[in-house]
C-alpha cells in the first residue's frame, strides 16, 4: 500500500461515521444504530428531572421546545432570526450534520411540539432532519437504554437567514379568504374550537378563519403516539381532498397542532405548497381580523360560564 492510500485509509477511520438516517421521520432502532455517528440529537423536553435530567438518549443536547416558541401573549409567533442564531450556536448545529428532534411522546398532543421544531429547523437552513416516530417512549418501550450524562455541545458559529417558503404570512391567509388564490385553509383543532365552542386562553375570541375547513391533527396517528408512515398519509389525504390545491395553510391555536398537519402533509404526504401559520388564531383573533363561527354576546356568557365550571 502506498504512504498516500495508508494516509486516506487512516484519515477515514479517524473521521466519525456518516450517518444514514434519512427523514423525517426515524424509528428507535435505526436511531439506536447510528448512535455515535455523526449526527446531532435535540432532546426539546424541559430540563428538569421530569424531563431532560432524567433520562435521555446518549449525547443528545437539551434544547426545550420553548427555545423555538413566542412569548406567552402570543406563543405561536416566529423567534427572530438573529435569537435562533444565538440559540443554535450555544447547541452547537451546524446544517451540514443530520438532525435529529426526540420529545417524550406522550400523546399525539405532544407530537406538534417535535413538529414545530422540525419546521423551524428546516426554515432556518437545515435540511437532513428527523423526528423520532413515537417519541422516547417508543424508545424506551423498544428497550433502548437512556443516559443521565450531561452534553456540553461546542458552540458553532451558524447564522440563521428565515426561509420562508414554508410560512404563511397574514396577507397569505387574507388572499385566501378572498379567494385570490387557490389555498384552503386547515384548522387543526378539534371541531368545537373550530365552531366557536371552545377557545385558547390567549384568544381574544372564539371562532375561525373564514372559508377554512377542519381536519383535526389527532387523524395522522394509527397507534398511540406513533405517526403513520408516507404512504398512509398520502391516502389519508387524497381521501380529504387535501392533496389537490394550489396551496394549503395549516393553522391552529398557537401553531403547535397545526405543525403536525403540516408535516404529515409536507413532509409526508408530499403536498406541494404546504405552508404553516404560526401565529395561528391567538394572533389573528387579538389583531382583530375577520373570523367566522364567533358565537353572539348570550352564548359567549354561557360558553364562558361552561368553560370556568
Amino acid at each position: 500500500m502506498t504512504r498516500i492510500a495508508l494516509t486516506s485509509t487512516l484519515a477515514l477511520l479517524a473521521a466519525p461515521a456518516m450517518a444514514a438516517i434519512e427523514g423525517p421521520l426515524v424509528a428507535p432502532a435505526d436511531l439506536e444504530a447510528e448512535l455515535g455517528s455523526d449526527i446531532q440529537i435535540l432532546d426539546i423536553r424541559a430540563e428538569g428531572e421530569d424531563g431532560f435530567a432524567g433520562g435521555h438518549i446518549e449525547g443528545a443536547v437539551n434544547a426545550p421546545y420553548g427555545l423555538f416558541r413566542g412569548p406567552a401573549e402570543n406563543p405561536g409567533q416566529i423567534v427572530p432570526a438573529d435569537q435562533l442564531t444565538e440559540t443554535f450556536r450555544q447547541l452547537g448545529l451546524e446544517t451540514d450534520q443530520p438532525v435529529i428532534v426526540t420529545y417524550q411522546g406522550e400523546s399525539v398532543t405532544d407530537f406538534g411540539a417535535a413538529a414545530r421544531v422540525y419546521w423551524t429547523l428546516k426554515s432556518s437552513g437545515f435540511d437532513e432532519i428527523a423526528i423520532l416516530n413515537g417519541g422516547l417512549t417508543a424508545w424506551t418501550e423498544a428497550g433502548y437504554a437512556l443516559s443521565t450524562d450531561a452534553v456540553q455541545p461546542e458552540p458553532s458559529d451558524i447564522t440563521v437567514t428565515w426561509d420562508d417558503s414554508w410560512t404563511a404570512s397574514v396577507e397569505d391567509v387574507q388572499a385566501a379568504i378572498d379567494g385570490e388564490t387557490d389555498t384552503t385553509l386547515v384548522d387543526a383543532r378539534p371541531e368545537s374550537f373550530w365552531n366557536g365552542q371552545q377557545s385558547h386562553a390567549a384568544a381574544a375570541r372564539p371562532g375561525t378563519l373564514p372559508q377554512s375547513q377542519y381536519f383535526v391533527h389527532s387523524s395522522w396517528f394509527s397507534d398511540g403516539p406513533t405517526i403513520i408512515d408516507a404512504s398512509a398519509a398520502q391516502s389519508l389525504a387524497e381521501e380529504n381532498d387535501l392533496a389537490g390545491a394550489d396551496g394549503l395553510i395549516s393553522f391552529c391555536n398557537t401553531g403547535h397542532w397545526a405543525a403536525t398537519n403540516w408535516f404529515a402533509l409536507s413532509e409526508l404526504a408530499g403536498a406541494e405548497n404546504v405552508k404553516l401559520y404560526p401565529e395561528s388564531m391567538v394572533g389573528w383573533s387579538n389583531a382583530g381580523y375577520e373570523m367566522a363561527n364567533v358565537p353572539g354576546p348570550l352564548r359567549s356568557l354561557w360558553l364562558n360560564i361552561k368553560n370556568t365550571f
